[in-house]
């Protein structure tokens, strides 16, 4: 039996779809972000705690979920999945517009990272299965600059509605439109063959977790490249979590105007520097798959000294250009890790390897990262008193450095696990 083709037009749409619903899944996830000054000061909340609601709380359930469910999405329709994940976490975070205190938004909180646990994972397979190889790059880049757009639209929505209706009002304006985007998501999407373009042999098979781990557990620039995600999404997160309150406390922007603001350094910039990674390694990976592992590890070595005078000078104009770049240079990585990831697996893997690799990249980046910032920064305080945070997020861009040699041990490596793998030459 014959399976049915996608258009190019019915590709184009479906990664527009899937890029859309990966914006809502940020603007979701990070709209506690430009809240919780507000919400600091209503239920007396430290660093850490908020570090805990924006970070660990949420990863922890989002990690453990986003296997099992990448294991489903390997068997089963991936459209449908994503739906009613979209639905779920655009759910939940309505709900947190009703939070009482803490114990509330945690929980609320929680169930919105079960919710986006089945986003990412099965959205990677389908791209995989709407593009050719050579074109992965900047598909996974293109979808990947959803986060951004999802920050871009989270910090405008959340910052203004904030500031005129309170920050109540902010999440029941984005997780009710949630809603009506997955009804038309399930509508208008095609689910893509799996495996289009490797051939009908390799789907038969529908490999379990203990097989895709011992697939992977051959290929060591894979575990070298999740690594390095992970500490670039440590000091991603570690850093973006508290941007807000960071312009908040130390240049005294209002939660409008910071919202406004980091729409642009934050949301615009972390775009250009998604898709500008994704771009330039299909381009110059085209002889030597290895520009997928060195894009990223140039720009982290230059995403560590931007980090000096974005945290520690006082001329907010110059701040703010800095964080444009810097947004930039510490956004490129996402597209050419999930190139990699998917190049060095069979199809019926792609889902679950992304699970893996998101696995390991926000536990350490999402978890940690808000988490590790808020600890220090409470640490400092009796120290540097108004400045603590700034030498927080300082301190967990520092400790994100050995990505860079770990990007570099996963190029080494990568020549000899590609020749294992079973679809990176060009198509």
């Amino acid at each position: 039996m014959t399976t049915p083709s996608v258009s190019q037009g019915a590709a184009r749409y479906g990664l527009f779809m899937l890029t859309l619903v990966y914006a809502f899944n940020f603007v979701d996830r990070q709209i506690l972000v430009i809240l919780q000054e507000p919400i600091k000061l209503e239920m007396g909340l430290s660093d850490a705690q908020l570090g805990l609601l924006s970070g660990f709380s949420f990863a922890l359930v989002y990690i453990t979920a986003g296997i099992p469910i990448a294991w489903w999405a390997d068997r089963t329709n991936r459209r449908n999945i994503i739906a009613g994940a979209l639905t779920v976490w655009s759910g939940m975070t309505a709900l947190s517009g009703l939070a009482q205190n803490y114990t509330h938004l945690l929980l609320a909180r929680i169930g919105v990272g079960i919710g986006e646990a089945g986003g990412s994972p099965p959205a990677h397979a389908m791209i995989s299965d709407y593009y050719p190889a050579h074109q992965r790059g900047t598909a996974m880049a293109i979808y990947s600059t959803g986060v951004h757009l999802g920050i871009l639209l989270g910090f405008i929505v959340g910052g203004v509605v904030s500031q005129y209706f309170g920050w109540r009002v902010a999440f029941f304006s984005v997780g009710i439109p949630g809603i009506l985007l997955a009804l038309v998501f399930f509508l208008t999407v095609q689910e893509p063959p799996r495996g289009r373009w490797e051939g009908a042999v390799q789907q038969v098979h529908k490999p379990t977790l203990a097989e895709t781990l011992k697939t992977l557990s051959g290929y060591r620039s894979f575990w070298y490249l999740t690594l390095a995600t992970g500490l670039s999404a440590f000091a991603g997160y570690g850093s973006g979590n508290f941007a807000p309150s960071f312009l908040m406390r130390n240049h005294g922007f209002t939660v409008g105007e910071v919202g406004l603001v980091l729409a642009f350094v934050g949301g615009f910039a972390g775009m250009v520097g998604t898709f500008l990674g994704g771009f330039i390694a299909d381009r110059v990976g085209h002889s030597d798959r290895r520009w997928y592992l060195w894009v990223p590890a140039i720009s982290g070595m230059l995403a560590i000294p931007l980090s000096f005078p974005y945290l520690l000078l006082d001329n907010t104009a110059v701040v703010l250009g800095v964080s444009f770049f810097l947004s930039i240079a510490m956004n490129t990585y996402l597209g050419p890790a999930l190139a990699i990831s998917h190049g060095i697996v069979p199809p019926a893997m792609r889902a679950q390897t992304s699970a893996i690799l998101f696995f390991i990249l926000n536990l350490i980046g999402l978890g940690l990262g808000p988490l590790t910032a808020g600890l220090l920064s409470d640490w400092y305080q009796p120290r540097f008193g108004e400045d603590s945070l700034r030498y927080a997020m300082l301190t967990v861009a520092l400790l994100s450095s050995p990505s860079i040699v770990l990007y570099l041990l996963a190029a080494r490596r990568l020549p000899g696990d590609l020749a294992q793998g079973l679809e990176m030459s060009p198509r």
